[in-house]
């Protein structure tokens, strides 16, 4: 379709700084402040982000895409540059991490409604195409944005990580607001309701089972790390979250290369399942190679996961709030990344991966179970379709 590739391109370009900021923020703030702090800064760089996204996203629905998104990456860029001259200060850092996370644009939310409103896709069939596209090509995000930090850092610095992280955010977001799509692309007249698509109790039931979700995902990273030290391959700590990654890809390609049968209401519940067990194979692994193999197996029912819930919010969301809508999703997530990342230290990890995914599938089932009009379902999309 025309356009598209560009709107993908450009926006996993611009979304690169997602993968990329929080280990160039560890990189230039452990030698000043230690690991404890760096992984804080770090931290309150996706809480911020989890903040500033819904709150962008509302004023994308309210303003159109241009200004919001060209502002926000300009704010956000400056941070990084902020980052990378004046680290040596604690005080210095918080800010700009702060104002690099609230200030990021929310182009993976944009990219969806622009998806969804037939700005871009002329039928449902397109959309779901497209949602599963998206939901398997930003796994490369967290694949090559780690590598691309690490490579950096080693051969230059993590300043010039971070000036890197700021320029293709900057020029990513370029090229998705100067594509005609997003210029003239404009959302229904919305009700004055500072709740947005909170008042709709159903998504508040999705975000509820995608923060669970989110749980298994951030509580991976520190597993990685453990399971290095216990099975003495350092490179485990980084390899088992990309084969997540690869998975995920995979499996997103898979979802979006044929139409399944039931409505995507019910397609999410099935693949909410699935996730749930694929991570007990990860829980009985006796060595660095299993291990491995064991984490490609959730991430294959990770990114259609995903691309289902996409596809439930854009449809359940209320008038005039369908960025925003996408945006709580996808904050949502990074709530439940940070819990699980969290709690993992305090708790045992590897009950984490299946138990956070579960929880997810209880509150769907119980959801189905409590709306079963029309056919016990969260919306009543035909098969193979999107909203």
């Amino acid at each position: 379709m025309p356009h598209a590739s560009r709107l993908l391109a450009g926006t996993l370009i611009g979304r690169l700084p997602t993968g990329m900021a929080p280990l160039a923020i560890v990189l230039i703030s452990a030698p000043d402040s230690g690991y404890g702090l760096a992984g804080g800064l770090a931290a309150l760089y996706l809480l911020a982000n989890a903040l500033g996204g819904p709150l962008l996203g509302r004023m994308v629905d309210r303003c159109g895409q241009t200004q919001v998104l060209a502002i926000g990456a300009t704010v956000s860029s400056a941070a990084f540059f902020a980052m990378a001259a004046g680290h040596g200060r604690s005080w210095w850092m918080v800010a700009a991490v702060l104002g690099a996370g609230v200030a990021k644009p929310p182009l993976d939310a944009a990219l969806r409604a622009l998806w969804g409103s037939g700005s871009a896709m002329p039928t449902r069939e397109h959309t779901r195409v497209a949602l599963a596209l998206d939901a398997a090509s930003q796994e490369l995000i967290y694949v090559a944005g780690p590598l691309l930090v690490a490579g950096i850092a080693a051969t230059a610095s993590a300043s010039w990580a971070l000036v890197t992280t700021a320029v293709l955010g900057i020029a990513g977001t370029a090229v998705v607001v100067t594509a005609p799509p997003s210029r003239s692309w404009r959302t229904a007249r919305q009700a004055s309701d500072w709740l947005g698509p909170l008042r709709t109790p159903r998504l508040c039931v999705l975000y509820l089972a995608m923060v669970c979700v989110g749980v298994p995902m951030g509580a991976l990273t520190p597993l990685a790390v453990s399971a290095a030290e216990r099975f003495g391959d350092a490179g485990l700590s980084g390899t088992l979250p990309a084969a997540l990654s690869v998975g995920a890809f995979l499996g997103g390609l898979a979802y979006g290369a044929r139409a399944w049968p039931g409505v995507t209401a019910d397609q999410l519940l099935v693949l909410t399942g699935a996730f749930t067990l694929g991570w007990l194979p990860l829980t009985t692994v006796d060595g660095s190679t299993t291990a491995l193999l064991a984490c490609v197996v959730p991430g294959l029912f990770m990114a259609p996961l995903l691309s289902a819930a996409y596809a439930v919010t854009t449809a359940l969301a209320p008038p005039g709030t369908v960025t925003e809508a996408s945006a709580l999703l996808v904050a949502a997530l990074d709530i439940g990344c940070a819990v699980g990342s969290a709690v993992a230290g305090l708790k045992l990890t590897q009950a984490l991966l299946p138990a956070g995914s579960a929880a997810a599938f209880l509150i769907l089932l119980g959801a189905r179970r409590l709306h079963r009009h029309p056919r016990g379902s969260l919306l009543s999309t035909p098969a193979g379709t999107a909203p």
